[in-house]
């Protein structure tokens, strides 16, 4: 079973390991009766077992819809609401006083110098400070009409080039309420694409911080011939001589204060309709220049109609975390979520989100252990890391305890994929692990790309709670698919949500029919109110990527290959794009290659390349440094970290270590990568080879190992 295959191995005496065996089935035993009685996972079996999805007639390729919207597709989230300045409205009356935004003051700065000589910024923060619904509704009104007193006209564009943070939400509400489209990009986008975003959506005024100001805008401001104000969030910057005449520094806090004192008697019109674009959100896109998507109230009040459904007892007592870029629409989408629903967010970084973070001080605490969320979103690169920190750890241990560690962890996962809990493992073994994310979140959500089986049900067993694996696109205001909380199998990414429908077309090119047994496979459709209005300025592309049918139904083309399953649930299984067909005819899924071999703990981050020109697959891997240091130390060799990685006898010893995973993963003869390059410099969105979500860029990564590719095939 797929169980057993993701079982840790130990090396515990035969005999011992029989006794324990024995000792654990009498526990089972005598603590099922009383579980069975008093624990409520008898309703979260029989609903595991539920249907979740049916097709809403008997046709080959006949669109899915969730059991609870067979026969209307959900829209709204509260009646009257259908625009996001009435959702926020209608939150800050039920919510007021409530906490709504937090963030961690700044103690102290200091810069620690590291063996390498690198100078390491660290800081020590103190608690959260928040401010209530009604604080961040005057303050988003006050900052709407200071951008109307700056010449802002309702339906134009307005840009926000900005890290995740309360203002930028304050700042969105305020667009949401004046009828500004928001031009969203993210903070670790390259000179050229931020000029293409400006540029194309020819704002005239941008909101940013200090440090990305001094750091990525003051080298382009002279590339945007348009702009005129630039507002900084976080205080005055100070004022150079090399910006163009012309452009204006305000700060965040002047243009409220210009806000407060300005007349808005003949406001009222300015209001939003559920057709007009709210945000126009540029993909970080792993293909090209970036894409801008214009999403429509509507289409994110669907979104997010969706999203909370599949969120049970979603309200006031929960808390999220938030620190992944709010210019990507999974955690836009999840914090208007929790918005609405009188949740309280608090913001956080990639660098100081836990104790063990880069910039959070020795002996100080990190985000989650001072906010201790109940919900968090997470993109599958981060707990990637997080399973192979943790596992790391545990090879660390002594015999003993990690004997322990492994006999609680296999025990658990044959306990879960029964539907069944462990409460005395969760409290005696796991609760060490599950204090790394703050020791209370009861719901992990994960989306962006494609998370592994052994991945997913590492978080469960040692997290001790539900990951939610969902699916979408930006092009779908990021709706499409999550799993309920009481499914526990892996690999699979849910029942369509509420506010839509997903129909499989077939994809003859590669061999996937909506006709297929036992499951109907094909390329991924989505249908409903989530679907986007297009592409910005890009008629061709949306041609091509969007189609309206006889009913009026506006559907998304993917791209991705899905197959549904007998209880409705869709399974990622390809990528149209990720396709290769080989010189002798054999197609290769990159994606299936790379999801086989980047959990080893020897790979960092791996992309496989085909050509049609060749018969065989290669591939660029970042490795990790602790484990190709001690495989080389092993074999005898040394040298400098780049003198390893150049290394043609560790490229060999590397791919042997691949060829026996692809073996164990049943991967084919010709999908197992012949000849790698070791990288020396791992992948970051800042070195433009990977998304903000690190999504592989293919089209860059070719361009950046040209050379070794041509060596790698024999030129």
């Amino acid at each position: 079973s797929q169980a057993a295959k993701m079982k840790l191995k130990h090396n515990i005496n035969p005999v011992l390991l029989q006794l324990i065996n024995f000792i654990v089935l009498v526990y089972s035993f005598i603590t099922y009766i009383p579980w069975y009685i008093f624990s409520g996972s008898r309703q979260a079996i029989a609903k595991a077992k539920q249907v979740k999805a049916k097709p809403v007639n008997n046709k080959p390729g006949g669109a899915y819809r969730s059991v609870n919207s067979l026969h209307c597709l959900a829209s709204v989230l509260y009646p009257g609401c259908d625009t996001l300045d009435k959702v926020f409205k209608y939150a800050k009356t039920k919510y007021k006083d409530k906490k709504l935004l937090g963030t961690r003051e700044i103690l102290k700065e200091e810069d620690e110098i590291q063996p390498s000589g690198k100078v390491f910024k660290k800081v020590i923060l103190g608690k959260y400070t928040w401010l209530s619904y009604e604080d961040v509704y005057i303050k988003a009104v006050n900052f709407g009409n200071g951008l109307a007193v700056l010449g802002q006209q309702p339906k134009t564009n307005i840009a926000i080039f900005c890290e995740t943070r309360a203002e930028w939400m304050i700042a969105a509400q305020a667009c949401f309420m004046c009828n500004y489209q928001l031009v969203t990009l993210y903070a670790t986008l390259g000179g050229p694409a931020i000029v293409h975003g400006l540029n194309e959506t020819e704002v005239t005024t941008i909101i940013t911080s200090k440090e990305l100001m001094q750091t990525k805008l003051k080298e382009i401001v002279s590339q945007v011939p348009r702009l005129r104000h630039i507002i900084t969030v976080d205080g005055k910057p100070t004022t150079w001589s090399e910006f163009p005449k012309g452009v204006i520094v305000h700060t965040m806090a002047s243009v409220q204060a210009m806000g407060a004192k300005a007349d808005t008697g003949n406001k009222q019109q300015a209001r939003p309709v559920p057709s007009d674009i709210a945000v126009i959100m540029y993909t970080s896109g792993s293909t090209g220049v970036p894409k801008g998507v214009m999403i429509s109230h509507c289409n994110i009040i669907a979104g997010i109609t969706g999203m909370a459904e599949r969120i049970p007892n979603l309200g006031e007592k929960d808390i999220y975390i938030g620190y992944l870029p709010l210019a990507h629409v999974l955690e836009l989408s999840a914090e208007l979520v929790c918005l609405s629903h009188g949740c309280c967010i608090g913001y956080s970084s990639p660098q100081t989100l836990a104790d063990q973070s880069s910039k959070i001080k020795k002996g100080s605490k990190g985000d989650v252990t001072t906010l201790k969320p109940t919900l968090m979103a997470a993109v599958p690169e981060i707990m990637d890391r997080i399973y192979k920190n943790v596992m790391n750890k545990v090879n660390e241990m002594t015999s003993f305890q990690r004997n322990l560690f492994i006999l609680a962890y296999n025990y658990k996962m044959e306990q879960i994929s029964k539907g069944y809990t462990t409460p005395l493992c969760d409290s005696l073994i796991f609760r060490k692990v599950r204090m790394l994310l703050g020791g209370k979140i009861r719901i992990l959500l994960c989306g962006g790309a494609p998370l592994s089986a052994a991945t997913q049900r590492f978080m469960n067993i040692c997290f001790c709670c539900p990951v939610g694996q969902g699916y979408g696109l930006t092009e779908s205001a990021g709706a499409g698919t999550i799993t309920e909380v009481w499914d526990y199998t892996t690999g699979r990414v849910g029942a369509p949500l509420v506010c839509c429908e997903i129909k499989l077309m077939n994809w003859e090119e590669g061999g996937y029919y909506n006709t297929d047994k036992p499951y109907p496979r094909g390329e991924i459709l989505i249908g409903g109110q989530n679907v986007t209005v297009g592409y910005y300025k890009n008629e061709v592309r949306t041609k091509k990527d969007f189609s309206v049918d006889e009913n009026g139904q506006r559907w998304l083309h993917t791209g991705d290959i899905g197959e549904f399953h007998q209880d409705g649930c869709l399974k990622i299984i390809d990528r149209k794009k990720d396709l290769v067909k080989l010189q002798a005819g054999e197609y290769v899924s990159l994606g299936k290659v790379e999801a086989a071999l980047k959990n080893l703990p020897l790979v960092d981050n791996i992309c496989a390349y085909a050509s049609s020109f060749h018969s065989y697959v290669i591939g660029f891997v970042v490795p990790n440094q602790k484990e190709l240091a001690e495989l080389a130390r092993k074999k005898g060799f040394k040298g400098t970290w780049e003198e390893i990685c150049n290394s043609p006898e560790m490229e060999k010893e590397v791919l042997k270590v691949l060829a026996e995973a692809a073996m164990a993963a049943n991967l084919e003869k010709f999908e197992i990568p012949v000849k790698i390059r070791l990288s020396p410099d791992p992948w970051t969105p800042e070195t433009g080879l990977v998304t903000d979500a690190f999504k592989l860029k293919r089209k860059e990564l070719t361009a950046y190992y040209q050379m070794d590719i041509d060596r790698m095939y024999g030129k």
